[in-house]
């Protein structure tokens, strides 16, 4: 029987890289008056990338519009398929070839200060803007053409790629917007942060403080050591961790990114200490035998919640370690009801 071989992912390419792609095809369009089944983009990393062209309209002598089609590749983004668009308009000025970059539709506004983009200004990261400006120029200098160029970007809700390729199920855009959110609760004069493991408790933590700034709350999913190093660095006064039990027993053993932990080795470390705390055997056994860490929860609560307590202990041990300034760390773990359980500060 033949063995299964591991399917190798599949790149893509970014939303600033199809909006590259979608502004050289216009370029091209306009100055070959036919639209090219493909372009050639560099990105940021000095590598070329061929783009199909999906669509290229003339909007007069000297504007046109381009589209390309995203592909995310085998990355989960939301943007995967989308019709990203590049309108580009030549002004003729013999002195100066000046290239503006602006959005249209479908593409986000900063709205709050911290970001690498000032308020006000298209969500149009450093990255993506140099790449579309590297590629206009390119053309320019090769044509020997001195142009002002208008460049609107349509679609692609925002454009905040980095390189400009899409590594399949790559962590590199959580921790962005991890860091994103950070900067904007520091610049939105926030001091203390609630850091939360996914949606449902970041809800549950809302719930807890509603007079906390939207901006407090930021959602980290399983990225337990590089937030708590990013927070610390950013110097705010203190640090709120929220999560429900499973995710608080993977971060009591110091786990760096929570979801690389298997349940198994979680559930024998609980057994552990359970055993040392309690010097039931049985309990202990019990443990072991418990499908999940939601499952242990129910009867750890009923018997021994001083097991609760000792992971809350070690959650915040772990989160003072993986800090790396001197930061006010409070651990709050929730039951399942989204009813806490354990508070660190109240002890």
């Amino acid at each position: 029987m033949a063995k299964n071989k591991k399917r190798t992912l599949r790149t893509g390419f970014t939303t600033g890289t199809a909006a590259a792609a979608a502004a050289k095809g216009a370029i091209l369009f306009i100055l070959d008056g036919k639209k090219p089944s493909k372009v050639e983009i560099e990105l940021l990393t000095g590598d070329p990338i061929t783009i199909p062209i999906n669509t290229c309209t003339s909007a007069g002598e000297k504007k046109a519009t381009c589209t390309v089609i995203k592909d995310a590749g085998d990355d989960p983004d939301i943007t995967h398929k989308a019709e990203i668009g590049a309108i580009v308009t030549f002004f003729e000025n013999r002195n100066i070839s000046n290239i503006l970059i602006t959005g249209g539709t479908g593409v986000g506004t900063v709205t709050k200060p911290g970001l690498e983009i000032h308020p006000g200004e298209p969500a149009i990261n450093p990255g993506p803007r140099q790449m579309i400006t590297q590629t206009i120029r390119e053309i320019l200098i090769k044509n020997e053409m001195s142009l002002a160029v208008k460049v609107e970007i349509l679609g692609g809700i925002s454009i905040l790629g980095t390189t400009g390729i899409v590594t399949p199920l790559s962590h590199d855009a959580y921790i962005a917007t991890i860091q994103s959110s950070m900067s904007v609760a520091k610049a939105s004069g926030i001091t203390k942060l609630v850091l939360t493991t996914g949606r449902r408790s970041e809800r549950c933590a809302q719930a807890l403080w509603p007079g906390f700034p939207e901006e407090s709350f930021i959602q980290i999913g399983d990225f337990f050591r590089m937030s708590l190093e990013e927070a610390s660095k950013k110097g705010f006064a203190s640090i709120t961790l929220v999560a429900f039990f499973g995710k608080s027993l993977k971060m009591a053993q110091g786990v760096p990114h929570t979801h690389a932990a298997k349940s198994s080795l979680s559930l024998h470390k609980l057994a552990d200490w359970s055993l040392e705390l309690t010097k039931d055997n049985a309990f202990s056994e019990k443990i072991l035998s418990a499908n999940t860490a939601r499952h242990a929860f129910d009867f750890i609560l009923d018997q021994y919640p001083e097991v609760i307590l000792h992971v809350g202990k070690q959650m915040v041990k772990s989160a003072e370690l993986f800090a790396v300034t001197h930061v006010h760390i409070r651990g709050i773990i929730l039951d399942y009801n989204g009813n806490i359980v354990f508070n660190s500060d109240s002890r």
